[in-house]
């Protein structure tokens, strides 16, 4: 800690330097669990380090990814954990650049406040350790920006970036997608990341009691449900590309099913997706029936409890279900590719 540095004047426009050195402190001990091969994991210089070890990959390429919760952050504020969200900062990204076949190398993470408590940093970024040990990725490097008179004193932002590396030979795309390939579903862990402004709406959660037991989620509170951070697919999607090829992925964000599953089908083709295949998790449920929201709205908003599809060709997908479950996921098939110019079909 830098016991020299420590501005009066500064501390006076509400900005404490010296609560800074303290978050770092405490944030260290997660950090380094973070640390993989390649990675300087040290805090305080100005640029995060990585070695790239490029042995088995003919023509290296980097893919990046950057991502923010969003106001799923309100939910933090409102139940006072702040463990979890940095979870879901990581996963918005890896997930992201997984679809491409890469691997996650380092994550980086910027978190703005309006009064820097360390302790509430420290956890913040606890959860964000706990994302880059789920992916394999090492924490590099971070900023915490105190801004007073920008944010109100007891909120904060939090957003990330990482990169991964992906031989170009192994680089996932739709080109060998064919008519009767299969889309196979890795469950999600609840609403994730996305659709927290119509969740906010539904449940008028600045005004509800988030810490009671709902019935129609299995006694969980509403706070827990919706605070469930966005699950992490990078290891066991990983475990699937060394075994068998895969032909599309797609993270299922904003937007849901009709905008992110056709982001991965070429033209010509269609996802048909059975929605009765579909293992909904009760969270949904309860946000249409008591938003009263549409079953096209619904599937056009949230992740359903589908986090990521994946389509295999139909002679690889038990194979691929086999390697899944082995990895922990309780991957299902939830449809098949046919002919068509609608991108994706759900009935």
């Amino acid at each position: 800690m830098n016991l020299q540095s420590k501005s009066e004047a500064y501390a006076s426009a509400g900005v404490d330097i010296t609560a800074g050195y303290k978050a770092v402190e405490l944030m260290k001990k997660h950090v380094a669990r973070t640390a993989t091969p390649g990675a300087n994991v040290g805090i305080g210089g100005f640029g995060g380090l990585f070695s790239l070890d490029l042995t088995g990959i003919n023509n290296p390429v980097l893919v990046s990814g950057t991502d923010g919760v969003g106001t799923k952050l309100k939910i933090a504020f409102l139940t006072g954990r702040h463990d979890t969200v940095g979870i879901d900062c990581v996963a918005m990204c890896v997930n992201d650049i997984i679809c491409c076949g890469a691997k996650p190398l380092f994550f980086l993470d910027y978190i703005a406040c309006g009064k820097n408590v360390p302790e509430k940093i420290a956890d913040i970024v606890k959860g964000v350790c706990d994302g880059c040990v789920q992916s394999g990725a090492a924490l590099i490097g971070g900023e915490t920006a105190e801004m007073p008179g920008f944010y109100p004193e007891d909120e904060y932002d939090l957003a990330g970036y990482c990169t991964g590396i992906v031989d170009k030979d192994k680089i996932i795309d739709n080109n060998t997608m064919r008519e009767g390939d299969v889309v196979i579903a890795l469950p999600s862990s609840g609403v994730h990341s996305n659709g927290f402004s119509l969740v906010r709406k539904v449940f008028d959660v600045e005004n509800a009691d988030l810490d009671a037991p709902v019935a129609a989620l299995g006694g969980r509170t509403l706070g827990e449900a919706l605070l469930a951070p966005t699950k992490i697919y990078v290891k066991p999607v990983l475990a699937l590309l060394d075994r068998i090829p895969v032909k599309g992925i797609s993270h299922i964000t904003g937007g849901g099913f009709y905008e992110n599953i056709p982001r991965s089908i070429p033209d010509g083709l269609c996802a048909e997706i059975d929605k009765n295949s579909v293992r909904v998790l009760s969270v949904f449920d309860l946000i249409m029936k008591t938003g009263n929201i549409s079953e096209r709205d619904m599937f056009n908003t949230f992740n359903m409890g589908v986090g990521m599809s994946i389509v295999v060709d139909g002679a690889d997908a038990p194979l691929a279900l086999e390697i899944l479950k082995a990895n922990g996921e309780d991957a299902y098939v939830i449809g098949k590719i046919v002919s068509g110019d609608e991108k994706i079909k759900i009935k």
